[in-house]
């Protein structure tokens, strides 16, 4: 049994009245790409930052908020990345600004021990002379509590000089952020100095089952991963091609005044049927220029060997969904995605939609969580990411927003059951399946009714409300245009008395009903 319980969902399936909300961090300051951590040792306390040098903190579990201005003596330049280790220390990662010396020549630490209340002047590593170090992120290995970071070193940054390049570079600290190891270079094929398509960026480390450190990046040789079994003492003698990323990373959006697609990689540590897998989540073009969809492929052998990238976003093709993030509950074994998305519209006017993948990235459910579009304008620089963090049933995805010429920063506290259930909005991605379940509550037996407008493959799960897959009574089993109804009997599918989901998946498309069975 899980150790942790997923109390929200358990309660709206028992007739809780939970609602959605957005909540606004701030709007002060200029805030834009921001950065949020939930803190897993006591999930009240929540950080988060955003450029240039806004911190905020909550300790509600981001209901309400507190700001303050990060300084340093190395300066703060923005790319905020918040962690926090296990003793429930949190961590603010951003580029420097020193008084003397150059700008971003180093990537700064600043550690809080108060829930981000107040900062320590910070540490540093990377400085290399006069070369620059950019586009960083951090992970905590939850056993050891080591800190592991990876960055792009450019030999001059912008520099469209061929003797010029970048690479990815790894340092660790084991003492609290206090030190750091000499940086190494852990990339094969270095890129250019543009900050374009041919420059390895986007360096996102995480942890595996035994400590290993996983790393993926994307640059020239499309999207890549690398391994160290040995705490980042060596690598793999090549790095591994996890996806060509057709049309490269940096691309346009209308109305964006610059876009990325840069990977996120993650890996499950829960213990539940997808432990070890490692998943790496991002955005590109493939399809297109007026086509820009979310991207997962995941690892079940350490890294080896990929599987082909399955679309996260659920709408039809032609729109664009960009600026993902991913976190992976390590409470639940889930994937939850945040990222802008346009399905909605005919010109720049955007929502935020959150995904969330019950069954190791097989399938997804798309669910809008901004309350309102806005209209982003290229004139106003919106930052180069999103973030989200998840732990135990508690998702905290983070965004900006223009409206009127304001920049701001948000966060959601939707309940994971209307997510799932989707209470809030008609599945109206997904109007070639209906579903019905019948009677509700159900005794000896229940109905399970869907209609499809095309021959079409269908797998149903059933849940239980701590989030384990307890029945799969339709696995991948090929239907004909129409309606079907399915006799279930829950002594035969092991179901006590209780309360379920009902989770039909239908080729990328997911659709969940609640079932009560007495």
């Amino acid at each position: 049994m899980k150790h942790f319980v997923l109390f929200t969902l358990f309660a709206a399936l028992m007739g809780g009245s939970l609602q959605s909300q957005n909540v606004m961090i701030s709007n002060s300051n200029y805030p834009e790409e921001p950065s949020i951590k939930i803190n897993p040792k006591n999930p009240r306390f929540i950080v988060a930052g955003a450029n240039l040098n806004n911190y905020f903190f909550s300790s509600d579990t981001g209901r309400t908020w507190q700001q303050g201005i990060l300084t340093s003596p190395y300066g703060v330049w923005g790319d905020p990345v918040i962690d926090v280790d296990t003793a429930g220390h949190f961590y603010f990662f951003h580029l420097s600004n020193p008084p003397t010396g150059s700008w971003i020549d180093r990537i700064v630490c600043q550690k809080s021990t108060n829930n981000g209340q107040t900062w320590s002047p910070g540490t540093f590593t990377g400085l290399n002379g006069t070369k620059a170090q950019d586009k960083h992120w951090s992970v905590v290995d939850r056993n050891t509590n080591t800190i592991y970071l990876t960055w792009t070193q450019f030999d001059v940054y912008g520099s469209s000089n061929a003797a010029d390049s970048s690479i990815i570079l790894f340092s660790k600290s084991t003492d609290g952020g206090e030190t750091w190891t000499t940086p190494v270079r852990i990339n094969k094929k270095a890129g250019d100095c543009i900050d374009s398509d041919n420059t390895v960026e986007g360096a996102v480390p995480a942890i595996g089952p035994q400590g290993e450190i996983y790393v993926t990046w994307a640059g020239p040789a499309g999207i890549r991963f690398d391994r160290s079994t040995d705490g980042g003492l060596t690598w793999l003698d090549d790095d591994i091609l996890i996806d060509p990323m057709p049309g490269g990373w940096d691309y346009d959006i209308p109305g964006i005044s610059r876009c990325n697609g840069l990977p996120i990689t993650r890996c499950d540590l829960s213990g539940g049927p997808f432990h070890g897998t490692i998943y790496v989540n991002w955005t590109d073009q493939r399809n297109g220029s007026n086509d820009t969809d979310v991207w997962l492929a995941k690892s079940t052998d350490g890294g080896n060997t990929w599987s082909a990238p399955k679309r996260v976003n659920d709408d039809a093709p032609g729109k664009h969904q960009f600026f993902t993030w991913m976190d992976l509950d390590q409470a639940t074994g889930w994937l939850w995605f945040v990222f802008y998305d346009r399905r909605n519209y005919n010109d720049n006017h955007t929502d935020v939609f959150l995904a969330v993948s019950m069954d190791g990235g097989e399938t997804f459910i798309n669910k809008k969580i901004s309350e309102s579009p806005f209209l982003p304008n290229a004139g106003v620089f919106f930052g180069d990411y999103t973030n989200i963090s998840a732990y135990n049933n508690i998702i905290r995805p983070i965004w900006t927003r223009l409206q009127g010429g304001q920049l701001s920063v948000w966060t959601d506290i939707t309940p994971v059951d209307q997510i799932l259930t989707g209470t809030q909005q008609k599945d109206t991605a997904n109007p070639a399946i209906e579903i019905e379940t019948y009677p509700n509550p159900a005794n000896e037996k229940f109905y399970l009714s869907f209609k499809i407008h095309a021959s079409s493959q269908v797998t149903l799960k059933i849940y239980d409300p701590l989030g384990r897959c307890v029945a799969t009574p339709i696995d991948s089993v090929i239907y004909s245009y129409g309606k079907h109804v399915i006799e279930l009997e829950p002594s035969h599918l092991g179901l006590a008395a209780g309360n379920y989901l009902c989770v039909l998946s239908y080729e990328n498309k997911t659709v969940t009903r609640k079932i009560t069975i007495n």
